[in-house]
């Protein structure tokens, strides 16, 4: 409890320090745009503007690609590592220890709250690393202890050590071999931050403002920020890919679904992130607009406490399973936008067990299960997020179509809707029943999903909804770490995945494709099954006779 408070407070103190994060906006965060920028529309809350600091969110699946570099990152089309910040690397060590050689001359970016001096170098990779890995560092504390991601994978014990070899080089050293690490590394959980920046706030005793006031390598930096209403981004002129196309970009979140698309169609908005799926058939008959759909790195999922009676056990788990209609749920949620899920891990994976089989839809069978296990006149609380997600665009929908399934087996499920930065907290006090809840990762690498959702660790971080800890599971996880070959690390998964049917701690729900709608004059947009691609390619075409 008191891990789940501290986080809280830090939360919501963190969220108080962005009202003041940037210059007061102008009165209309679209006055100008048009000629300079676009307006990029999507729902969703900013409780940090550090990707290392979130679970999920706003931050990680849009804003982190515009602010930040990684050293490696993944080709949305290739699901290749690249490099990024670093030229190249080396693995040593069957996989224990990693070399990284930094790109020159990668400026930061220069904001009205800092004037970095000189370009990257190693100290802002060991720092930034450094403050995630070493409990003992002067900075892990700073804005909470808490690193989400990372804690979920245990790495403050796996990572023995981050150093500087040269201005150029860095060197990480595990405690075991570990062939997911670079995967990991090129998630925007593992956003480069600026040690020169951290070192001015620590002058000045304002060092919870790294989280609040970014400064990074990316495209484009924070300009002005409006809690609930936009976000305006400006050009990095810097940057050291090349000068972005559009000098800037404002991410508006001020209305929802219906509201987004109506603007999208009058043209305040240029994008429109993740339309819901039943406003297809619209956006697709609309001559003035595009539609850009991916296969996504995304599960949608229900979530059992397994640390509640009669939760608890496995038998009961299963026979609420076979009370749901996914068959409904995909027609009524994603309009042939996904697909019924029968692993945790999306089909895309290179691990994906193949012979993994749809849980079936048996209510007469689920009734009957039930009264033999005496679990009679059960109710449970559904705890459900109110916006919609990558994995699902309709929580809520989905949680009354739940509710009316499990109605029909004589089981009383109670909706409780979850907002914003109070999800999380509130999931982890343990109070819950079952929650619907999902999960997007910019990484190919299986652990990517299995470790930060149900490993024992990941309860502690808070991203284990389930509360679920299994040894065996955990075991099965570590030896597909310790090999660099594949077909080992496919059996260790395909032995994971036998488990979790077994244990059915959660149950897949669905894979939803990633949907993008745009104005027809918009550019250069990148749509990644990893999350959202940078913007500093995209640009607006000029209508005929206007002036370039």
């Amino acid at each position: 409890m008191r891990l789940v408070l501290s986080s809280l407070v830090a939360a919501v103190g963190l969220l108080y320090g962005l009202a003041h994060a940037a210059p007061e906006p102008s009165a209309s965060p679209v006055s100008d745009i048009r000629d300079s920028g676009f307006v990029y529309c999507v729902s969703g809350q900013v409780n940090t503007f550090n990707p290392q600091k979130a679970g999920s969110g706003l931050i990680v699946d849009t804003l982190a690609d515009q602010l930040y570099d990684r050293l490696l990152e993944v080709d949305p089309y290739t699901y290749r590592l690249v490099p990024e910040l670093a030229e190249r690397w080396e693995v040593l060590d069957n996989g224990a220890t990693y070399r990284f050689f930094l790109r020159n001359g990668v400026a930061f970016q220069k904001t009205a709250w800092f004037t970095p001096t000189r370009p990257l170098n190693a100290d802002d990779v060991v720092f930034t690393f450094q403050r995630i890995f070493n409990r003992h560092h002067p900075w892990h504390a700073v804005n909470g202890s808490s690193f989400p991601y990372f804690d979920s994978l245990q790495f403050a014990d796996t990572v023995e050590s981050v150093r500087k070899l040269d201005n150029r080089t860095v060197e990480f050293r595990l405690t075991r071999p570990d062939a997911s690490f670079l995967w990991h590394l090129a998630t925007h959980y593992a956003s480069v931050m600026s040690a020169e920046y951290a070192a001015e706030l620590t002058k000045t005793d304002r060092e919870e403002l790294l989280d609040r006031q970014p400064v990074g390598t990316g495209p484009y930096q924070l300009s002005e920020y409006r809690s609930g209403q936009y976000i305006r981004l400006q050009r990095h002129s810097r940057f050291w890919r090349g000068q972005p196309l559009m000098p800037q970009v404002v991410v508006d979140l001020g209305s929802g679904g219906t509201g987004r698309l109506s603007r999208l169609l009058t043209g305040e908005c240029d994008v429109l992130a993740w339309p819901a799926a039943s406003q297809l058939s619209i956006l697709r008959d609309d001559p003035r607009l595009r539609l850009t759909l991916r296969p996504g790195m995304n599960i949608a999922y229900l979530a059992f406490n397994t640390n509640k009676a009669p939760l608890n056990n496995p038998a009961v788990r299963h026979a609420l399973a076979l009370a749901i209609n996914n068959e409904r749920l995909m027609q009524s949620i994603y309009y042939g936008t996904a697909e019924t899920a029968a692993s945790i891990l999306p089909r895309a994976s290179w691990a994906y067990d193949s012979e993994a089989k749809i849980t079936e839809y048996d209510p007469a069978k689920a009734r009957e299960q039930l009264k033999s296990l005496g679990v009679e006149n059960l109710s449970l609380q559904l705890w459900v997020p109110t916006s919609s997600q990558a994995w699902n665009p309709s929580p809520l929908k989905m949680a009354e179509l739940i509710q009316a399934d499990m109605a029909h087996i004589g089981v009383k499920v109670t909706i409780m809707p979850v907002e914003g930065r109070f999800q999380e907290a509130r999931l982890m006090d343990m109070n819950h029943d079952m929650t619907l809840a999902g999960w997007a990762t910019d990484s190919n690498d299986p652990d990517s999903f299995f470790r930060p959702l149900l490993s024992c660790a990941a309860i502690s971080s808070q991203t284990n909804y389930a509360h679920w800890c299994n040894r065996q599971f955990d075991n099965v996880l570590l030896k597909a770490l310790s090999s660099q070959q594949l077909a080992s690390r496919i059996d260790a998964y395909d032995e994971a995945q036998h488990i979790l049917a077994s244990e059915l701690p959660v149950l897949p729900l669905a894979s939803s494709l990633r949907l993008q709608a745009y104005r027809y004059d918009m550019k250069g947009l990148v749509l990644s099954p990893f999350g959202n691609a940078s913007f500093a390619g995209v640009s607006r075409e000029k209508e005929e006779g206007q002036k370039p």
